[in-house]
């Protein structure tokens, strides 16, 4: 453990930091999980408010440094092709 005053307070903010970034990884996991639920249940409307909804916190989460931003614009990435790809399934069974 820590013996120094600055060293003391560093693991402090280091706990406090670490609970924080935890919080928001876990919040982006539960968005992109939502995403991929309703694109499975094939819910065209819930999913582009969804989508929206985790777009919005991606990149909250990665502009504060917690996740990388590439890794952020990635994750936005995947989710929007998925969510194209059901998009064009739909659009494709009313047309035919």
């Amino acid at each position: 453990m820590a013996n120094h005053a600055s060293a003391l307070k560093r693991a402090r903010q280091d706990a406090k930091r670490n609970l924080r970034n935890r919080s928001r990884k876990t919040r982006v996991k539960n968005v992109v999980k939502e995403v991929e639920a309703a694109i499975s249940r094939k819910a065209v409307d819930e999913v582009v408010v969804l989508l929206r909804k985790a777009q919005k916190v991606i990149d909250k989460v990665s502009a504060t440094g917690t996740i990388h931003r590439r890794t952020g614009a990635r994750k936005i990435s995947r989710l929007g092709k998925k969510v194209a790809g059901l998009l064009t399934q739909r659009s494709e069974a009313a047309s035919s």
